[in-house]
């Protein structure tokens, strides 16, 4: 049921009421009071409306946020002090699709062993549902988004003193998506920045853009930054636990960039940052440089917050646009990264910080197969035949003098996921051709993208 980040999938398929009803009672029995809110979905009504009515049944209050970004309602569990979150959002899938994604009090996802408790009580319908005097309550809090915003402004004032700027020179432009953003334009707006958006309405269809934000989906965003002179670009997938950006050049950020660059700021000599396995070695050799380590995590965010709970780690990331900052949640927050950035940006321009670090050619491909965990075994099972030192966290990963590959089946898809970086692209080349002998050999039928 549970992917890399929550419940997702096609609506009337994957995703159904009949689902919604069964997770809200499965996460209702082991809890007095939950928060729960929406993206811009058009089927979110439904499926929240179910949600809420399964947490009820058996005993559970309802703190009802209404529409609000990811990280609004994850923050809003403790605000409230409730025991855990549920947002019904596909995040960044396409608008047919739709989900759930469960929080807990400290901000962070709900791990896997929890989620696997969820499931498991659905399976066996583990749960007992209340009599009619022990109904669970209703309430809805129109403030979670305003109190948001507030803690953000809170952040980016402390921030920009530490830096000893002011926001109120900066020009940002803020492409929401047609998502849940918008608390990010008005925390900068707030702070003094000068702030124009795109793509601000609120429309589950993302008729301005597809939701995940990546360099082929922001281009409008890019020109826009590009011909009004902007400082600054930043954009949200649809429930804004992501954040992207496009520097004052126009240059749309990769992500493992983004990550270095954070994480160069937050860290210092002995710290750690966490990261998921696919992270560009760019990310590695920029922190090594000033005594930062990159431990490595499995891909998904809740596993990057999990091992940021760690004293020692102060940064978690996820090129996809995943920012952990431990010390204000263990939430994705999307905003927050946004307004953290900004205060960097007045100090020093993006573009700047971008062009002092050194980037490889980093290349990816996919593997079609009917036969993902099976395949992924046998391919496992060959690469350590060949090589003696093999990471196995999350597929298989080798590190070599030249560079690295890595094999992984997708969290979701019939696919096999490959990567594979070095620092000239020859090498990188070799090091992809050797990581598709493995995969090709042990899948069949299989196509490559």
């Amino acid at each position: 049921m549970f992917g890399t980040s929550g419940v997702r999938g096609r609506v009337g398929h994957a995703v159904t009421a009949d689902v919604a009803l069964s997770i809200g009672r499965a996460v209702g029995a082991d809890t007095d009071c939950v928060v729960v809110g929406r993206d811009a979905r058009e089927t979110g009504e439904t499926l929240q409306a179910a949600l809420m009515a399964g947490l009820r049944e058996t005993g559970a209050d309802v703190v009802d946020v209404g529409r609000a970004a990811t990280p609004t309602v994850a923050r809003s569990i403790a605000d409230r002090s409730a025991d855990a979150g549920v947002v019904v959002t596909a995040s960044h899938n396409p608008p047919q699709d739709n989900g759930f994604k469960l929080w807990t009090p400290s901000g962070q996802a709900f791990s896997p062993d929890q989620q696997t408790e969820i499931e498991e009580s659905i399976e066996s319908e583990a749960y007992a549902l209340a009599d009619w005097t022990g109904q669970g309550s209703h309430e809805s809090w129109a403030g979670a988004t305003d109190h948001h915003e507030q803690t953000l402004v809170e952040t980016g004032r402390t921030d920009a003193a530490a830096a000893d700027v002011s926001l109120s020179s900066l020009s940002v432009v803020v492409d929401l998506g047609n998502g849940m953003g918008g608390v990010a334009a008005d925390a900068l707006f707030e702070l003094g920045a000068d702030v124009e958006t795109i793509n601000a309405q609120q429309d589950g269809r993302f008729p301005g853009r597809p939701s995940e934000p990546t360099a082929q989906t922001c281009t409008t965003l890019a020109a826009t930054v590009d011909a009004v002179g902007a400082d600054l670009g930043i954009a949200h997938d649809g429930d804004a636990d992501r954040m992207m950006a496009v520097t004052d050049e126009g240059e749309f950020v990769p992500g493992d960039m983004l990550l270095a660059i954070f994480g160069l700021e937050v860290g210092s000599a002995g710290d750690r940052v966490a990261a998921p396995v696919d992270t560009s070695l760019a990310v590695t050799d920029a922190l090594a440089e000033v005594g930062i380590e990159l431990v490595h995590t499995k891909v998904g965010d809740v596993y990057v917050a999990d091992r940021a709970r760690d004293d020692d780690v102060v940064f978690g990331g996820e090129p996809s646009g995943a920012w952990i900052f431990p010390e204000e949640t263990l939430c994705p927050d999307g905003p927050l990264a946004a307004v953290k950035l900004a205060a960097l940006v007045a100090a020093e321009p993006l573009s700047d910080r971008l062009g002092r670090i050194e980037r490889y050619p980093l290349r990816r491909t996919v593997v079609e197969t009917a036969e993902k965990d099976a395949a992924m075994e046998r391919i496992a099972a060959a690469v350590r035949r060949t090589y003696d030192d093999v990471s196995t966290l999350d597929g298989v990963r080798v590190d070599t003098d030249e560079g690295w590959f890595l094999i992984r089946p997708s969290g979701t898809e019939a696919k096999i996921r490959v990567t594979a970086e070095a620092r000239d692209s020859a090498a990188t080349d070799r090091l992809l051709d050797r990581a598709l002998d493995f995969v090709e050999a042990e899948t069949a039928p299989a196509s490559t993208e």
